[in-house]
């Protein structure tokens, strides 16, 4: 059992926590709960930390996840070690380091599927609970794939990760250096392109979804950067009521996501 906060493999995992060019150069991330764990695709779970009081309320579990062939190494470690370790304020006493997954712009188009693209194209968000919640609501409603700006947060901040409740390891994803020379290639391939825009011409039930279709969802604070709009093939907008001004960046790509949801089950 490791008791020591000064282990290297504990300090190697605090990187990992911390900062994500750790994380990058590594090609791994955290995850933490049980719940978090089961879900994990058993090919890229690379390692377990976890408590005794952990392992002797899931061994089942535990055993259950001792493949033949591909083995999980655990490592047991103090309550003050984990608590070191851990990311959140009550930790469950169980944390994986799981390899990163890797996607090209393909399968994001779905190519050669038999669905019908539906991309969700982020412009610099920055709120992890956000972009977690993105990627629940994508896998939710169907959506193909996420584009992201280089600007964004990081998918694998250990907030974001939470906040996916596990959509991360489904819904494929890319980080992306030319955002507007993205969209031209979505263009390319007749998927058109809107963008949530409060000066859009037509509110977003207007249009027809049915077709290969992408959205712009824009920093929380500023919204979308006008050389990214400008990239649209036309602006849409979500009617509100009272003195509103603008929506949460995830509220608003979840009823825009939803929405081409409802129309393509007609």
């Amino acid at each position: 059992m490791i008791t020591s906060t000064s282990n290297q493999n504990i300090k190697e995992v605090v990187q990992l926590r911390k900062k994500s060019k750790a994380r990058l150069q590594a090609g791994v991330f955290l995850v933490e709960g049980i719940r978090m764990i089961q879900e994990v695709p058993k090919d890229r779970l690379e390692k377990l930390y976890i408590t005794e009081k952990f392992y002797q309320k899931y061994r089942q579990e535990l055993d259950a996840m001792q493949v033949k062939g591909n083995r999980v190494k655990m490592e047991l470690v103090s309550d003050t070690v984990f608590a070191y370790m851990s990311d959140t304020k009550t930790p469950q006493g169980v944390l994986g380091i799981v390899r990163q997954a890797e996607y090209h712009v393909e399968e994001l188009l779905g190519a050669g599927g038999t669905v019908m693209p539906h991309i969700m194209i982020l412009d610099n968000l920055q709120d992890p609970g956000n972009l977690g919640t993105i990627f629940r609501t994508a896998e939710a409603a169907g959506v193909t794939g996420i584009l992201l700006s280089r600007e964004c947060v990081d998918i694998y901040n250990p907030k974001t990760i939470r906040s996916t409740m596990g959509a991360v390891y489904r819904m494929p994803f890319l980080y992306v250096d030319d955002l507007p020379e993205m969209i031209e290639r979505i263009k390319d391939r007749k998927i058109r392109v809107y963008a949530a825009h409060l000066d859009g011409k037509n509110t977003y039930d207007k249009e027809d979804y049915c077709g290969g279709t992408a959205f712009l969802i824009g920093n929380e604070g500023n919204g979308l950067r006008q050389e990214i709009a400008d990239c649209a093939d036309a602006w849409v907008r979500i009617p509100m009521a009272g003195q509103v001004e603008s929506l949460n960046a995830a509220v608003a790509a979840s009823i825009l996501m939803f929405e081409v949801s409802r129309q393509r089950r007609r």
